[in-house]
């Protein structure tokens, strides 16, 4: 998810009462459920980077590590301001094992809701390096800022009142596990409709059917799917009669996958673009260019505006550009 979901993510936590077991347990809980991007520094190697994200910062190792160190920046920050006489005197006394209690919680929470769109997330590396999908959230939920926003003030105008603001915060960590979980369902519903939509319309098994989530109509999904060497595409309204179709409900393919092409597996050998690629792609597919080149590209990131984030060429001469 976006950085600013995981850290109101923290900050809901914090305002379901987790913040009262020590002193920093905000900024904690807020820090932690961001940390794990700490990887997003290897964007500067362009589409290799692909195989770096999402990965060892998220895996096990990293769940056990990144909370210990950030438990001991927190408390020598605290120490170092209560030395310099500049430690705010409402500040609740840090408690240590307390603090890492609330660091492991949210650099948790980092992976869990990565988890739940369709780029995935790496959850046993170095291990193993499967990528894991939940295919139920888009990436950006303006509808889940909102809640978690509006739920953050919510619950903090209780707490200047002296009211029961942790109770606040928890109703909203509720409705938005309800929210998950309904999004999870959708999901489910729309992949099995497009299995059977796919073998009733072109007499095909799909191999793999993908629900992507789609921006502000969470009623919504952009299936793809493959199945004997051809892909396609079909967007579909889950909530047909009750909600708008906020994107057209369009349909395309069968379009053959490509990847049989010799090509690609000598630019796999010696090109470290392509295997990056490889390596990240769920749903790779390749399109012969008029010029002789070959692009590859994924299912999921087929959207004009950002095909060419997601996107590596095979020149007739076999080195990826």
């Amino acid at each position: 998810m976006d950085n600013l979901t995981h850290s109101m993510i923290g900050a809901a936590l914090g305002q379901a009462g987790l913040k009262k077991l020590s002193g920093l347990g905000m900024p904690t809980l807020i820090i932690a459920a961001n940390i794990p991007d700490l990887d997003a520094a290897c964007t500067v190697y362009g589409i290799q980077s692909l195989e770096m994200r999402r990965g060892l910062t998220h895996g096990p190792i990293a769940m056990l590590v990144l909370p210990v160190l950030l438990t001991a920046i927190m408390v020598g920050f605290d120490r170092w301001q209560a030395r310099r006489g500049k430690r705010p005197a409402a500040r609740a006394p840090v408690r240590p094992w307390h603090l890492l209690l609330l660091a492991f919680i949210g650099t948790l929470s980092h992976p869990a809701f990565d988890w739940l769109n369709n780029y995935g997330v790496r959850l046993l590396e170095p291990f193993a390096s499967t990528w894991y999908h939940g295919d139920s959230i888009f990436i950006i939920d303006v509808w889940m800022w909102a809640a978690l926003i509006g739920g953050y003030l919510w619950s903090r105008a209780a707490e200047r009142r002296g009211g029961d603001w942790w109770r606040r915060g928890a109703i909203l960590l509720t409705g938005l596990s309800a929210y998950i979980l309904g999004n999870g369902v959708l999901t489910g519903v729309a992949e099995a409709r497009t299995a059977a939509w796919v073998r009733s319309a072109y007499g095909i098994t799909p191999e793999l059917v993908v629900a992507s989530p789609m921006p502000l109509a969470f009623w919504q999904r952009e299936m793809l799917w493959r199945g004997d060497g051809r892909r396609g595409r079909r967007v579909i309204n889950l909530a047909e009669g009750v909600l708008p179709s906020v994107f057209a409900l369009e349909t395309s393919g069968p379009d053959p996958i490509g990847m049989d092409d010799p090509r690609i597996a000598v630019a796999a050998q010696r090109d470290p673009k392509v295997r990056a690629f490889l390596f990240w792609s769920r749903m790779p597919f390749a399109v012969p260019q008029p010029d002789g080149s070959l692009m590859l590209g994924d299912q999921r990131f087929g959207n004009d505006a950002i095909r060419s984030r997601f996107s590596v060429a095979i020149p007739a001469e076999g080195v990826a550009q």
